[in-house]
């Protein structure tokens, strides 16, 4: 029997997933390869609901997480297209399909669920393809029986009585494992889905800790120009001046900056909550005051001695002058072509953008390091919260506890003490691609990733690779292949090496440095009115004072501008939640 690969110390989110995820949004949690046209198969599902409901008006089934359904159900889904799972995922999986593969196999066979695709687009969850055929979708009332719907939808469909109260259904219908994974970060997971005491969806658990920023450093220009990492924020302030006036690239050119930002601010490689941490500002996320109640990071005073640093920086020319109108590609271009050293990012980073530099360079030696503190006080390290998708059922389903045993079955095959993970997860007779995302549900353990790391480094001080199963085998397989001469594999290395930055991660655990987000609940009345538009004003605003086209002191201003446009009543909102929850 295989041990389970499991356990609730920590969160952490799906590694390919987020290798793939752009810099500014989030990874695709349930990615597809369809196209944009209704499958043939989705579309007669979709028209036949009806019917098919009738039809399984006499199924049995066992009441258990795993019970088979006799006769099988049907169940359409919608869902996304990535490019790994069109790119890459199929070439190595012949005579698989995204309508006809091992998963779809699997559901059928062992829980007598029949499952197609009303619709599909290319992109992520997060893309306008999808967001756009699903606001569509959901408008039309023809909706197929689950459908994957971020936060504000959620609270759209329940509020408008179109999807089933998942709440007993997932108290009886849980398995052990998947009670796991979704209290593995307390009752937040959970929490985020429901409303007035009702769980409206079953989420898809994300992980918190894949948040924490990391400093990730050119090793190389270091060495070359005789620096220490830094300790202090003062540390890396010298080290941006040097980066920007030392000519680290050795080209003779005043041509390179210190560090890599985005206009989008908030993002997992080229971002700003790493630094900002450093002058224990916390923007972009609900925090908890010394006074017990909660607020929106952004607006604290800490967050304008930090504003302050970044002008000052952009003054002496350590920051790119026209960060302000360029995205992650651009920047990332910029990476690429050697002309930045400091990146506050994810685990993920080396993976992209700061593979692109090595790749061009093969000199170019990043490295990731703990973030720095302005004084003598540990700088707390945030992690939001990351939940954002939600399995939601259909009303007049009859079987919506199936989600439920999907979602448990794609559990216990990939993570179970009697998995099959190199058939269902990244298979070797397949080059160890994905396959996973053949599925339409893809829950993973929240702490896969520092789990993964953790075994390797045990096995590393054994001295015995072989004792490896699971994702970890495969991540040394890949550690091994870079070391043999295959470059491709630089970005696991940055990681899961020896020297890999889930050291850092350990320290802050170790340290207590950990802060999580808060706001766990379902978005408030105001958080659905006003937040995206406060959170534009907010981005212009802080671009402008970094850049210099106004002044410091107009923080304060914006402060009250952002409480009276609706900060406030969101506030007054959040702690209301904040106590019901307390109590």
């Amino acid at each position: 029997m295989k041990k389970r690969i499991f356990s609730s110390s920590i969160a952490a989110v799906l590694i390919s997933s987020l290798l793939l995820a752009a810099c500014g949004g989030k990874p695709s949690v349930s990615p597809s390869t369809s196209t944009n046209e209704t499958s043939a198969a989705g579309s007669a599902a979709a028209e036949d609901k009806t019917v098919a409901a009738e039809d399984n008006s006499d199924t049995l089934e066992d009441s258990g997480p795993f019970g088979k359904y006799e006769p099988s159900i049907n169940m359409t889904f919608a869902r996304t297209v990535d490019n790994d799972l069109n790119d890459n995922i199929l070439p190595r999986t012949p005579g698989e399909t995204i309508d006809s593969n091992r998963w779809l196999d699997l559901y059928s066979k062992d829980l007598g669920i029949d499952i197609s695709y009303a619709w599909s687009v290319r992109g992520g969850l997060n893309d306008d393809a999808y967001t756009q055929k699903l606001n569509v979708t959901i408008a039309s009332g023809d909706l197929p029986d689950v459908l994957i719907v971020n936060r504000t939808q959620l609270k759209q469909l329940a509020e408008s009585d179109m999807i089933v109260d998942m709440t007993e259904l997932y108290d009886k219908y849980a398995s052990e494992l998947t009670r796991e994974v979704y209290n593995s970060e307390g009752p937040g997971i959970l929490s985020s889905a429901t409303f007035d005491g009702r769980l409206m969806a079953v989420p898809y658990a994300d992980a918190s800790v894949e948040s924490t920023h990391y400093l990730w450093l050119r090793q190389d220009w270091l060495d070359k120009l005789n620096l220490e990492p830094p300790k202090t924020m003062q540390d890396l302030m010298e080290i941006a001046k040097a980066f920007t006036t030392l000519d680290p690239d050795g080209n003779g050119k005043d041509d390179t900056y210190a560090m890599a930002i985005t206009k989008d601010l908030y993002s997992g490689c080229m971002g700003v909550e790493g630094f900002f941490a450093g002058y224990h500002s916390y923007p972009n996320m609900w925090v908890k005051t010394e006074e017990g109640t909660l607020a929106w990071g952004s607006v604290l005073p800490e967050t304008k001695d930090a504003l302050q640093a970044l002008a000052d920086m952009y003054k002496a020319g350590e920051i790119d002058p026209e960060f302000g109108i360029k995205d992650g590609a651009k920047v990332a271009e910029t990476i690429a072509s050697g002309k930045l050293g400091i990146d506050f990012g994810e685990q993920w980073n080396p993976m992209y953008p700061l593979i692109s530099n090595y790749q061009n360079d093969p000199e170019a030696d990043w490295v990731g390091y703990p973030i720095v503190s302005n004084d003598d006080t540990l700088p707390r390290v945030p992690q939001k919260f990351r939940t954002q998708w939600y399995y939601a059922v259909r009303k007049d389903y009859e079987h919506p506890e199936a989600v439920v045993k999907l979602i448990n079955m794609h559990l216990e095959k990939n993570w179970g003490e009697n998995n099959e993970f190199d058939y269902y997860y990244m298979p070797a007779a397949n080059e160890s691609v994905g396959v996973w995302k053949f599925s339409p549900v893809t829950p993973a353990p929240t702490n896969k990733n520092l789990e993964a790391f953790n075994e390797l480094e045990k096995a590393r001080k054994l001295g015995d690779m072989s004792i490896l199963e699971g994702e970890a085998a495969v991540i040394q397989g890949n550690l091994e292949a870079y070391h043999g001469g295959d470059t491709t594999q630089w970005g696991w290395e940055k990681i899961y090496g020896e020297e890999g930055v889930f050291h850092a991660l350990n320290g802050y655990i170790e340290n207590g440095q950990v802060m999580r987000e808060e706001f766990v609940g379902a978005p408030t009345p105001t958080m659905v009115d006003k937040q995206a538009s406060l959170k534009t004003m907010e981005l212009e605003m802080f671009i402008r004072i970094i850049m210099g086209d106004v002044s410091i002191d107009e923080f304060d201003k914006f402060v009250e501008n952002w409480k009276a446009l609706g900060g406030e009543q969101m506030t007054k909102e959040v702690n209301e939640w904040y106590q019901s929850v307390k109590n």
